[in-house]
């Protein structure tokens, strides 16, 4: 890919540097405290209708949380990270329980470039924020390229869906509950997100998500944080 100067840099760190090896080890020991992986895989299996012949891009894989669980599921897929420390972890994860249909691909959604055959399916969970709003659209316009004509963009993140004047409340409330379920050390994991990282509200990725190219079949609200968009290119 030709870079143009004027290109966002993607592999620099946002918030949390997840370049280092030992905060990717933390952030792999707590988010499984708290998220149910095997549960999440399926949930996006049966929402996004994968099949066993499939190939999947998950752009922001991390440590695993859904390709992991998903390898035996579809026939390939393709783990994206802007963290090469963040992929070799997988790797090493991955190979230690015998998955050979994985492609570890170093990049994200401004640089990765997918060169095969599009895909069925484009999996991104708790990645996108990475991302300033003129950036967003940029990639998820990236992404729509990368699929086959009909196929399905299943797209988690962190979303505001509060009134902009409930904020202070609403962070505060957001930081406490997560020290409550996860633990103290967690705090400042959320605070560093709310200050150095780019979630938006929802109403935003709504208008980006259509002007990239997709129809949104469903919109799921688990909070007033946490938004899943099921999405088809059209």
């Amino acid at each position: 890919m030709n870079i143009p100067e004027w290109y966002r840099d993607e592999n620099l760190p946002t918030g949390v540097d997840y370049t280092d090896i030992t905060q990717v080890e933390v952030y792999d020991r707590r988010h499984q405290r708290f998220r149910d992986y095997g549960a999440f895989a399926n949930h996006v299996i049966e929402a996004a209708g994968i099949q066993p012949d499939h190939t999947l891009i998950d752009l922001g894989a991390g440590t695993g949380a859904f390709v992991l669980q998903a390898a035996s599921r579809c026939r390939m897929i393709y783990a994206v990270d802007v963290s090469k420390t963040m992929l070799a972890f997988l790797r090493q994860k991955a190979d230690l329980r015998g998955i050979d249909n994985v492609v570890y691909c170093h990049g994200g959604f401004l640089t990765y470039d997918h060169t095969t055959a599009p895909v069925d399916a484009v999996i991104s969970s708790a990645a996108l924020h990475h991302l300033p709003d003129f950036w967003k659209l940029v990639g998820l316009r990236r992404v729509a390229q990368m699929l086959k004509p009909g196929g399905r963009l299943y797209l988690m993140d962190v979303i505001f869906s509060f009134k902009p004047e409930e904020l202070h409340e609403q962070v505060e409330g957001w930081i406490d509950g997560f020290v409550k379920t996860v633990g103290e050390e967690f705090r400042e994991e959320v605070v560093t997100h709310v200050r150095d990282e780019f979630s938006t509200f929802d109403w935003v990725m709504e208008g980006f998500l259509e002007r990239a190219g997709f129809r949104i079949d469903s919109i799921t609200a688990s909070d007033t944080f946490t938004s899943t968009y099921l999405c088809t290119k059209v």
